[in-house]
Formats: C-alpha cells, structure tokens, sequence
C-alpha cells in the first residue's frame, strides 16, 4: 500500500508470479525445496466451528487502522470492499462495480439487496461515510495515502458514489479492494464513535461472518451471517474462534497436537515439524511479499549509494534464507516481490530478466566502501525479539558489515515499538537501517514502486529523483494494466540500482491445514478476501 506496512517481521514472504498458476517446485542455493499450491482441496461439507490460530492479538479491528496481518486476517471475513481481491490475485467487482468517465473521476455503482450484520441495507450514505473517514485527521486512518489524490467523495445518485480525484489516479480504484475501500454502517460509526474496532465497540460491516465477542488476550470468535448477499461464498462452517498465540512453538504444537484447526504465516522454525506431521498439511501459496532492509537516513553513511551497493554485495543471503527462513525462500533481484505482479505477468518476467542477480563479492565491496572514504563509519540498525528472523538478520548484517569496513551497531527495539518505526519518523530517529517484511495488498507492482516518490508517508529515507517521480505520475494515470507495468518496470530498474531499499529474499505464503478441515485459500489474498467462507469438512 502506499502507507506504512506495519508487518515488522513475523511474516513468511513472497514467491514468483509464475508460480502461482499451480503447483511447482522451487529451490535455489541456500533454500530447500517446496511446492507453491494454488489452493486447498473443497470442503466437502460443513462444520459447526474451527478453531484459528493468529501470531498475535489484533490492536484494533478498526477498519482505518487494518494494516498488519492479525486484524486483516480477522476483517477479511467481517468486512468487505466496494472492490474484491480473488485468491488468484484478480481484481474483480464487490460491493460495487466501478466507472471511470474520465481520468479523474471514479464512479461507484452500489450492488442492491446487501445488508450489514444488523440488518440494515447497505446505501451510498455508507459508503461515502466510510471513504470520507481516511481522509479525517482525528481518525489517523493508516490508509490516508491511498488517499492523497482525492478532492472529493459524493453521493451522486439513490446507489452511486462519486470519487473526484486532483490528479489521475488508476490505483485507487484497486485499493478500493484493501481495507482503503472497506464500507461500515455509517450509522454504526457515529452511534460506536471512539470505541469503534475495539473489544467493547466491535464492527457492524456486510461479511459472511459477524463478531460475535472479543475476549481481550484470548481469543475473536466470528459467527456465520445468515443474510449474506453472496451465494458463492455461503459460510460453510458455524463459528471462527481465532485464538492468539504469540510464541512460535507453542503455536507450531497446538497445530500439531489439534488444539488448532489451522493457521496462516506460520514459523519458520516449525517448517519441518508441520511438513512431517501426519495430523495435517503444511501448504505454501502465492505471495506478493518480499524481506528488505530500508536506509532510513539518506543523510548518513547509508547516503552514498556506494555503500548501500557494498553492504548488499557482501550480505550472505544463502545462509540468511537458512537460518532466517527455514531455507524456504529464494534471493530476491527487486524490493516488490514478483508476485505483486498479477496485473501483468509477462512485463514482470522480462522486467525481472534485466535484473542483477544477488551475488556476494566481499572484496569487491570492501573497495567500494574505501571508494566512498566510508571505512569505519558508523550504521544503526534496529534489531527486535518480535521475530526470530528480525535478529538473524541484523546479525548478518552486522558481521557482513564488520567484513568490507563498516561499523554496524545494533539499536534493540521492544516488539510493540518496532511497529512504530513504520508509522513514526521520530521512532526512527538515530537509526540508519531497519528490516521490513513488505506485501502488496493489490496485484499492482504500482503499490510498491509509488512510495519511493518524493514526499510519501512511506518513503522512509526520504528519497528523491525528479525522473522517478514524473514515472510514478506517467504510471498513476495509464489505465491500460499492461502499458502501467512497463511504466514501472522502468521504475524498479531505476529503485534496484539506487538501491533505494535492500532486497533480501522473497518466500511463499504459508497455511497448516489439520486432516479435519479444508477449502481455505492459499494465498496472501487471505488478507482482503473471505477465507473462511470456504472453510469447511475434509472428505
């Protein structure tokens, strides 16, 4: 998205875009083999509940504030978008089917006989309330940038909404598939006020499954709604109790001995545990993921591109793959993952082509660093026991640095504040390098390369390139898909060799499946589309 990804690092990553067709087997050195499954075999019937595990408790299911994997994993079930993101990484009509009359307006036409949870019908009035509220300061919505363009929001007939836009904008209309396009009950809203999202608040949105309770620090159970408008995706089983488990290994057992049904972005470290169980089936599925390291201060050592080329030269991504990722991954040519390149897979594959492969070259990047007169100067990264692979990395990091003439100090960071440092320029104050684990929420590589523009929330290091940011313009206003992806081609060529961001590596999607249950998709699509509505039975 074009605003904070607040995923700091407990994620399993992306995989390439040809891979998600079907199965396949991937490996490359330093990684172990794995296949990529387009989905889960189709229930065959329905249950009365599934038990859910999430790495930890969502902060808010405020709709505005949905931006990491807990509360969308929750929300893609609870609330829905004017547009759908599919499991296969397609762009297709939701809540409304969408215009554009000229290049900058979009017209929503608002899909009849939707009801909210309560009852109520779904109308314009929602809509334009639940748009209007990103771009309301006091609610400090994590979506404002996919707003940035936007002069107005209007109801502008009984079931159609008007968005008019300051500038032509093509990607706003697929993050109207993101939490940027959920719509709630305006009259939910101003009756919830502040405690919207929260355990005594709760939701009210149009989803398959309805909020049933929050128990704070145990568990978000979802009852299935009877009224729901879409026949196709008909709830099959009856309850969704999502349960929080925060250590790696107690959640890696409670999949293995039952206590859990199933659960998505699993550890790493539990790979070979699920792999080799006969109480269910580890899956891994497409991904629009990829891990970086972001310089975040283009003002210090990191600013001299020679540097940010010396440090990536000398980082051993094989042995971090291993010890980060279980070696379930591949190294990584470009920031976005090739996966966030559904809209045009073909552009990507020759795109990707042009790109450098990772290769280590120690005494190549110690020569740099010396070009750059950088030998012994200083770089901050932050390091965290949120995730196993936070430290891996930074470690790595570290002793690559130590290798070519860098002095890399580690800054720890407690677990809830390195979120923080996605969402506020002050919390990165004094650091010079953090790591992210990255997903498009949309099948745009659009997503990604638009944040490197002068001036977005999430340029991080403050980057710019008057050429790159003509690009993102020339990008934003091309609406045909295929044209728009050669623009940003040209983009991540100029991103990868200013090394803007650091690539690492890029992993598949990860799902456990108990022997009892089946039907949930693969994908990272989990996180918009309703991915228990298909869960039910095996056999």
């Amino acid at each position: 998205m074009r605003a904070a990804r607040f995923t700091a690092a407990t994620a399993l990553i992306a995989l390439a875009a040809t891979a998600c067709g079907g199965a396949s087997k991937t490996g490359t050195a330093g990684s172990a083999a794995f296949q990529i499954s387009k989905d889960t075999p189709r229930a065959g019937g329905p249950l009365a509940s599934v038990t859910w595990s999430l790495y930890a408790e969502p902060q808010s299911l405020d709709y505005a504030h949905a931006y990491d994997y807990p509360p969308n994993t929750v929300l893609a079930n609870v609330c829905e978008q004017l547009q759908r993101i599919t499991p296969d990484l397609k762009i297709v009509p939701g809540l409304a089917t969408a215009a554009s009359p000229d290049a900058e307006r979009w017209v929503y036409t608002i899909r009849s006989g939707v009801r909210f949870h309560d009852g109520s019908a779904l109308t314009a009035e929602d809509v334009v309330a639940s748009l209007r509220r990103h771009m309301d300061p006091k609610v400090g919505s994590y979506w404002i940038s996919s707003f940035q363009n936007v002069s107005s929001i209007d109801k502008t007939g009984p079931m159609q909404v008007t968005v008019r836009l300051k500038k032509p904008d093509q990607l706003f209309n697929e993050e109207m598939g993101t939490s940027a396009g959920t719509i709630e009950s305006a009259r939910f809203l101003a009756k919830a006020g502040a405690e919207y999202g929260t355990p005594d608040g709760g939701v009210d949105c149009t989803g398959p499954y309805a909020l049933e309770s929050w128990q704070k620090g145990q568990a978000i159970t979802l009852k299935k709604f009877e009224g729901y408008w879409d026949p196709s995706l008909a709830p099959k089983t009856g309850t969704i109790k999502n349960v929080f488990i925060q250590d790696p290994a107690a959640r890696v057992n409670a999949l293995l001995s039952g206590q859990v049904d199933g659960g998505y972005l699993l550890p790493p470290s539990g790979f070979a545990k699920l792999r080799a169980s006969s109480a269910g089936k580890l899956y891994f599925g497409p991904n629009t993921t990829a891990v970086s390291l972001i310089p975040t201060n283009l003002k210090g050592t990191l600013g001299d591109v020679r540097v940010r080329r010396a440090l990536s030269m000398a980082l051993d991504r094989a042995g971090i793959i291993k010890a980060g990722a279980a070696g379930v991954g591949t190294p990584a040519r470009a920031p976005a993952a090739t996966g966030a390149w559904a809209i045009a897979p073909a552009v990507a594959k020759t795109a990707y082509a042009g790109l450098p492969r990772p290769a280590r070259d120690v005494a190549a990047a110690k020569k740099l660093v010396r070009d750059a007169g950088a030998t012994g100067r200083r770089i901050v990264m932050a390091t965290s026991t949120l995730a196993p692979e936070i430290a891996v990395i930074a470690n790595a990091v570290q002793s690559a640095g130590r290798e070519i003439g860098l002095d890399v100090r580690l800054r720890t960071v407690a677990p809830d504040a390195y979120t923080a440092l996605f969402s506020d320029p002050k919390a990165r104050a004094g650091l010079d390098l953090v790591m992210t684990t990255w997903y498009d929420s949309t099948p745009d590589p659009l997503e990604f390369y638009g944040i490197l523009q002068t001036g977005n929330f999430s340029n991080y290091g403050g980057y710019s390139n008057p050429r790159y940011d003509r690009l993102v313009d020339q990008a934003e206003a091309e609406p045909d898909p295929q044209k728009r992806a050669a623009v940003v081609a040209e983009l991540q060529r100029i991103a990868v060799g200013d090394l803007v961001w650091i690539p690492l590596y890029e992993v598949p999607h990860s799902l456990f499946l108990n022997k009892r249950v089946t039907g949930a998709p693969t994908s990272i699509a989990q996180l918009e589309y309703p991915w228990a509505a298909p869960l039910g039975a095996a056999g």
